[in-house]
């Protein structure tokens, strides 16, 4: 038997292929799958062999608490080698992948991590948002919308503030109180974009402004799991489509003539 090893796995935004290999190939080496709620299963296909153990949660519905969860890596890790934690998006970013990596190592478990793409950025990026453009925003934040006291983070009414881009992971709930953050500085016509099961076939986006996302979002029943996209970025995305419809009207119009 292998000695008692956890690796934590970022399976990225969603699209299976935005995996890396890296994290491929440890899911090819893993004696035990532990995986979430926001990973594609089509990624246990790698892990065959393994023992594979869903510990996502659900819309507060939770198969595992955290603290059973970090029993479960020591008891599985000791008692079958390679225990490998797959986590949607980027371990490091409001994955806990650090909470479980300290929780293994003092039990004497040997701990490695595989960064991923985390969602905060691909996402957006994947329906052409940037989260900088030169002459739009210098700065980024990204920042989780339920605390673990289920709060909005008091970050949020800092961000408002700044001219950065926001985007707020896990918010839908919050969405009405964090838009009137931004109303307060008078930011009403910034624009705004929600991005639901972003990378995904079933991907939906809803796009509008501070003051008007709340109705969009109602009218495109968008929900979690989604990210907030807060900026002037947003409006990159509309651009880029104008310019690609510019270009093929020429074209159609030379074409015509000829």
């Amino acid at each position: 038997m292998s000695r008692a090893k956890l690796t934590v796995v970022g399976a990225g935004p969603g699209d299976v292929d935005l995996i890396t290999l890296k994290g491929i190939k440890a899911l090819q080496s893993a004696d035990v799958v532990l995986y979430d709620a926001l990973v594609d299963t089509q990624l246990l296909e790698y892990a065959r062999n393994a023992e594979r153990i869903f510990v996502g949660k659900r819309k507060g519905c939770y198969s595992y608490h955290q603290d059973q969860i970090n029993e479960l890596i020591v008891q599985r890790a000791h008692a079958q080698g390679h225990v490998v934690r797959l986590k949607g998006g980027d371990p490091f970013v409001f994955g806990r992948g650090a909470e479980e990596m300290e929780y293994a190592a003092q039990f004497g478990i040997e701990v490695a991590v595989v960064p991923g793409i985390s969602s905060a950025v691909s996402v957006p990026a994947s329906q052409h948002i940037p989260v900088t453009k030169r002459g739009a925003t210098e700065s980024f934040w990204v920042i989780t919308g339920t605390t673990k006291e289920h709060k909005l983070s008091k970050d949020v009414e800092l961000a408002a503030k700044s001219n950065a881009t926001v985007l707020i992971l896990m918010g839908m709930s919050k969405l009405a109180e964090i838009m009137q953050l931004f109303k307060n500085e008078g930011k009403e016509n910034i624009p705004v974009a929600i991005i639901q099961n972003g990378t995904m076939e079933n991907e939906k986006i809803g796009i509008g402004t501070v003051a008007s996302i709340e109705n969009k979002a109602k009218e495109q029943q968008l929900s979690n799991p989604a990210i907030i996209v807060i900026g002037e970025v947003v409006n990159h995305r509309q651009r880029l489509l104008e310019i690609q419809n510019e270009h093929r009207n020429q074209e159609l119009a030379l074409a015509e003539k000829e």
